[in-house]
Order: C-alpha cells, then sequence, then structure tokens
C-alpha cells in the first residue's frame, strides 16, 4: 500500500512540470552503486529455523520513540526498539506442517526524535519475521538499512523525500539544490516500506514505489544487504510497488509521464535485467497516468488498470501535500482497464469501465467458452466504491483520534470483466454483497497456486463496524458470495497471508498468518485455519508491533 513520494516548494519552478515528467521516466534518472545486490551474489544461511530457539538473541538498541499515540493500540505508534529476537509464548496449537519463515514489511518508525510524520505510509520501513517450525515460533524484528533511515538517525532529521514528508531548505540555494537533487532522483527516497517478495532464485527483496527503494534482505538475519539493481537502460524512477513474482519471471509496470502510459515489463528468476514487454497509452482527457500500485496478470495476459486517481506533476511540486497527495481525481475523464497479450506485447482489448479507486488487485483469469477458447478476463481487486477519501484517512491523526468512530470509507470486492470481443465497455460490479466482509475490504491474499488461474477463495482485512480502521480478517469465499470473519474487540490485524499445507489438494487447505496489534498494547501471530476459518493458535510478541502492510513465505528446505 505505501507508496514513497515527494512534494517540493513551488517557489521559481514554473518551468518545472516538464523537467519533472523527464525525470520521472528518464534512463539517466538513477545512477548506479556500488552496494548493489546483483544476481549469482550467494549468501551463507544459517543453520535450520528451530535451531535459533537456542540462539542468543539480537542485541536491542535504544528505544528510539516516545511512545506518542492515543491508548495503549501499538499499530499507530513507532517501534520500541530498532531490533528483538526471542521465543514466542504460543498458546493454541501451530500446525507441525507449518515449517517456514512469514517475513511482514511496513512502515514502523514514524517520528525522527520529537518531529512527528504525518502519513501512514510515511514511516521508515521495519521487517517482522516468524519461523515457524515443530510446533514453535521464534520472532525478529529490525529496521530496513536504507539510505534514508540512516541518514535520519545520523543527521536526527528527514534527509530524503517521503509519501508526505520533504526535507526542509535551509536557504533559497539549498533549496535550488534539492529541487535538482527531485530531477536526478537523488533526493526520492529508498525507504522499502511496502511488500517483501522471494525471487524465483531465492533472493528476497523490500519494495516500494520508488525504483531505487528495491532492497534485498537475508530472511534469516534481517540484514540489508544492499540494493537491488536492476541492470538495464530502462531507467525510471517509480514502478509498481507489488509486481507479480512467479518461481520463473517478475512483472511490473513502470508509470510513463513523459508520455503518458505504462511500460510492462518482465525480468527472468536469477536475473537483474528487465525487458520490455509492452506499451500502454493512457486513455481519457487528462495527460496523466493512474496510480498503479499493483496490478494483475493471467496465465497468457496482463491487466493494466487505467484509474481516475492521476499523477500529478503539479502536486508533485507543492510544498505541503494536497488532500490527494501527488495525485488528482478525474472521473470525468475516464476510467478504462486494458489487456496485454504477454506472448505478443500487443493490446487486445481497452475498454472504459465504471471510475474506480483500489490500491490492491486481488488475483485475474480467463474466461473460456465450450470449446477452450478465451472470451473474457475476470480480475478482481479490493475496490474503494471510486472514493479516494482513504488516502486522507490514513493520516496519522486520524488513525489515532477517530477510533470508535464509524469513519472508515465502504468498499468491496471489485469485479472487472474485460471481453475479448472488440467490446468498447467492461463491467464492473461487486463480486458479493460487501455487508458480508462490513463493507470494508483490502490486504488480500489468495492460495498462490491459483495465481492467474480462476479461484474461488481470497482472504482480506474486513470491517465489524463501527470502526475508523479494517479490524476483521475475512475469508471470502466467490461461489457461494459469502464471507467468514474473525474479529477481536480494539485489535488491528495486518494482511492475512495463506500458506497452502504441503501436499494439499483443496485451495483452501493451510493456513492464513496475521500479525496483530490488541487493545492492550500487546501484539502476537495469529494462526487461522484456512478452511473453518477458526483460531488455531497465536504466539505473543513481547509488546505490541506498529501495523504492518505486506508479507510472504519463505519455505524451509
Amino acid at each position: 500500500m505505501a507508496s514513497a513520494f515527494f512534494f517540493a516548494p513551488t517557489k521559481a519552478i514554473s518551468s518545472s512540470s516538464s523537467m519533472l515528467r523527464c525525470a520521472l521516466f528518464n534512463p539517466a534518472g538513477e545512477s548506479r552503486r556500488r552496494d548493489s545486490v546483483k544476481a549469482g551474489v550467494a549468501t551463507e544461511s544459517p543453520p535450520s529455523v528451530i535451531n535459533d530457539l537456542v540462539a542468543p538473541p539480537l542485541v536491542p538498541s535504544e528505544p528510539v520513540v516516545t511512545g506518542r499515540g492515543a491508548g495503549k493500540l501499538a499499530a499507530w505508534r513507532s517501534i520500541r526498539k530498532e531490533r528483538w529476537q526471542g521465543e514466542m509464548a504460543v498458546e493454541g496449537d501451530i500446525p507441525l506442517w507449518l515449517d517456514g519463515t512469514y517475513l511482514r514489511n511496513g512502515p514502523g518508525l514514524w517520528n525522527i526524535g520529537d518531529y512527528d510524520f504525518r502519513h501512514l505510509f510515511d514511516g521508515y520501513a521495519t521487517l517482522v519475521r516468524v519461523r515457524f517450525g515443530q510446533g514453535r515460533a521464534v520472532a525478529a524484528h529490525r529496521q530496513i538499512e536504507s539510505e534514508a533511515y540512516k541518514a535520519a538517525k545520523k543527521n536526527r532529521r528527514l534527509c530524503y523525500r517521503e509519501f508526505s514528508e520533504v526535507p526542509k531548505p535551509d536557504s533559497f540555494l539549498s533549496y535550488v539544490g534539492e529541487l535538482a537533487s527531485l530531477f536526478s532522483g537523488a533526493s526520492l527516497t529508498d525507504n522499502s516500506n511496502t511488500g517483501v517478495v522471494v525471487l524465483g532464485d531465492g533472493r528476497v527483496v523490500c519494495l516500494t514505489e520508488t525504483i531505487k527503494g528495491s532492497i534485498q534482505i537475508d530472511p534469516d538475519t534481517l540484514e540489508t544487504l544492499g540494493r537491488f539493481e536492476y541492470e538495464d537502460k530502462l531507467g525510471g524512477l517509480i514502478h509498481s510497488a507489488h509486481p507479480i513474482v512467479t518461481e520463473s519471471e517478475f512483472l511490473t509496470l513502470l508509470p510513463d509521464l513523459l508520455r503518458p502510459g505504462y511500460l510492462v515489463v518482465r525480468m527472468e528468476a536469477g536475473s537483474n535485467e528487465r525487458k520490455v514487454l509492452g506499451r500502454v497509452n493512457c486513455r481519457g482527457s487528462v495527460p496523466a497516468p493512474g496510480w498503479v500500485h499493483s496490478f494483475a496478470a493471467t496465465d497468457h495476459y496482463v491487466v493494466v488498470p487505467d484509474m481516475p486517481l492521476r499523477y500529478c506533476v503539479q502536486n508533485l511540486l507543492r510544498a505541503e501535500p494536497t488532500p490527494l497527495y501527488k495525485f488528482e481525481w478525474h472521473p470525468d475523464s475516464g476510467s478504462y482497464v486494458h489487456i496485454m497479450s504477454k506472448a505478443t506485447g500487443n493490446i487486445v482489448a481497452s475498454v472504459e469501465v465504471p471510475p474506480f479507486v483500489t490500491f490492491h488487485f486481488i488475483n485475474a483469469y480467463e474466461e473460456v467458452d465450450s470449446e477452450g477458447r478465451i472470451t473474457g478476463i475476470i480480475a478482481d481487486c479490493c475496490e474503494h466504491n471510486a472514493n479516494a477519501d482513504i488516502l486522507e484517512l490514513l493520516r496519522l491523526q486520524n488513525l489515532r483520534s477517530s477510533a470508535g468512530l464509524d469513519v472508515l470509507p465502504d468498499a468491496r470486492v471489485g469485479r472487472f470483466r474485460i471481453p475479448l470481443d472488440g467490446s468498447p465497455k467492461g463491467e464492473l460490479d461487486a463480486a458479493l454483497d460487501p455487508e458480508e466482509h462490513g463493507r470494508g475490504m483490502d490486504m488480500c491474499s489468495i492460495n498462490p497456486a491459483y495465481l492467474g488461474k480462476k479461484y474461488r477463495y481470497a482472504y482480506a482485512c474486513g470491517a465489524n463496524r463501527p470502526c475508523n480502521f479494517p479490524n476483521t480478517l475475512t475469508k471470502i469465499d466467490l461461489v457461494e458470495k459469502k464471507a467468514k470473519n474473525w474479529h477481536e474487540e480494539g485489535a488491528v490485524p495486518s494482511e492475512p497471508f495463506f500458506v497452502a499445507r504441503p501436499g494439499a489438494t483443496e485451495e483452501d487447505d493451510g493456513v492464513a498468518i496475521s500479525i496483530v496489534s490488541d487493545k492492550n498494547g500487546e501484539g502476537y501471530a495469529l494462526v487461522l485455519d484456512g478452511s473453518s476459518f477458526e483460531e488455531l493458535a497465536r504466539a505473543k510478541f513481547p509488546y505490541g508491533l506498529p501495523y504492518g502492510l505486506h508479507g510472504c513465505w519463505v519455505p524451509n528446505k
């Protein structure tokens, strides 16, 4: 979800918009760095997961925050220590087959000294690890050592541009220099606080929406290994925070603000070189691409959303954030979905759809007729009823002060139907009654074996109202159009990540793992049965952790 971008003072920059457009898609925009991590660089892995149960804990750093935030709930307060490791007390029974490491990434440090950040997406990345094995759990967390984080820690001030934060220039000359660094990309954050993925060759990379914010980490020690360097000539400064990763490839989108559109690029497993699969030109009356925080793909096609929440150069250059930050809402410009062939890079459908707002696509698959011909594409997402107010709700002040109020905007499982017969329009409807999940919907996962294929189940965060933020875990049945919900009063759960049982033949045979901040200031890793959605176990942290975003699973080998 987190989007790392940037605001600048607007004095004396009337001619800067075109320069910024060039910078955002400029092959020379990012310089090479010596600390990059390339394909083929091996690191030694420590012994089996359970050996950690007797290993000495990491030495805790001094507390880095003063515990700001309302009440005892830790979800919206900065992490108490830079790093920690230890065994967890387990209530219930962790399945013995659950053998591997769950990693979760997200913003976890929202202040520098006495200066408080404004937005959930601004926080410096905190990586959390929970290792499961033999029915036991060992946890750790550690700050990702991005250049942005290290500079802030050293200088006790903001040094790079975050989502709604910008370094304050000391003088006009320093402002001019800072503006130049924006155009070159040097001042953009590398704070990789959004997602974490396992590449096909086993490397683990943390990501955000700046390309320079692709950072490789060691999943066993949580050590920051260095920047993941893309070894190609594509340039650009931003990409989708959520690539589509399989054992064989890495797909992502590169928004182009210079020639409004999107490049679809592919990187083979074991490589650091992206190659262009094809290009999509924006449609509509506003000459800017829409936000592409995520997208979807099927076995044969890439689904490229063209959302009316459009990048806005003028907003990028403002000294203070607008209500929609770096975007503008243009529903009258039209909303579109484009379908690209993976085999040829050609656009096989480009249709207008009703206005929509989504951070996260869930999955997509191909519809076929009785003769096996592909007739259309189904793509599901967490859709916020074409209401961009969710961005403003995620200000930390709102999250900390509106507890108990029913202010969460409605959301649904939005289902696109995109015909492949040349029709100019597609459909967008709710895949099930939103009341099934409390009219809240975000932070989703599926059984990875069903990625790009027809599927039945999704696991996400829903709502038990009144609430100011998604506060339930929900299992969505897209065939029966029903939901099963887990809720604990006052708790804030993060994304439920589905892990399939080895050898399973049923889609929902596995567990959903979520890290929960409870109302008493404590926290735990929750393990739910993927089928019944009943609690199997909870493993307790020594203290509550901040809310996190997205995770991945690294099985033991």
